[in-house]
């Protein structure tokens, strides 16, 4: 089997559980947390970038998943696809407009479970333009680490449509499409801490 092929629990050592119940009131690690992106660029290769800024807290009920809630809070301008010209040019007005809309928000408007799985249902707004958002998370584990902070982790995904929030910018290819994808791949590699 090709090192490509491999599943992340085969490329990745087991996970940890130091707690059955994870129920609790949770805030975001920054340090160790992803909130990325990817989209196709000219339709020939795929772009990654992440923002760099943010914060977010998360009440955990594993009794009562429907009693559980998200808060997430990101600044626009960090955003980092690794090229500086094109992060400027996704912080104008051509894209996310970042010194006019400062912050990208997520609250939680549902919460369920779905097995081991969490989808979480809630409110994205961007450029003042709200609509609803899932993500499924898959837990991670949890860990006590060296510094006696119990931590949860957790990855989820989704898939939006970047028109939906007015980031309409595009430029028609000679050869047919566009330079940009509209649709949107949201990447979220959680690390959260349970507070004291």
């Amino acid at each position: 089997m090709s090192f490509f092929n491999r599943s992340s629990a085969e490329s990745f050592d087991a996970p940890t559980t130091a707690v059955e119940d994870i129920s609790g009131d949770y805030t975001i690690d920054p340090t160790h947390t992803r909130i990325g992106f990817s989209t196709r660029h000219a339709m020939v290769t795929t772009v990654r970038g992440q923002f760099s800024d943010f914060a977010g807290t998360a009440h955990v009920d594993t009794a009562n998943p429907g009693n559980s809630r998200v808060d997430l809070t990101i600044q626009t301008a960090s955003i980092d696809t690794g090229v500086a010209d094109r992060d400027a040019h996704l912080r104008s007005a051509d894209f996310f407009d970042a010194e006019q809309n400062k912050e990208i928000t997520f609250t939680s408007t549902k919460v369920e479970r779905d097995g081991e799985d969490w989808v979480i249902t809630g409110d994205l707004t961007i450029k003042d333009v709200t609509k609803p958002v899932t993500v499924v998370f898959e837990p991670t584990g949890s860990a006590r680490d060296p510094f006696g902070n119990l931590r949860i982790g957790f990855e989820g995904g989704a898939t939006i449509n970047r028109k939906d929030w007015g980031l309409t910018w595009n430029a028609a290819l000679e050869t047919g499409g566009v330079l940009v994808s509209e649709k949107i791949k949201l990447e979220f590699d959680v690390s959260a801490i349970k507070n004291a």
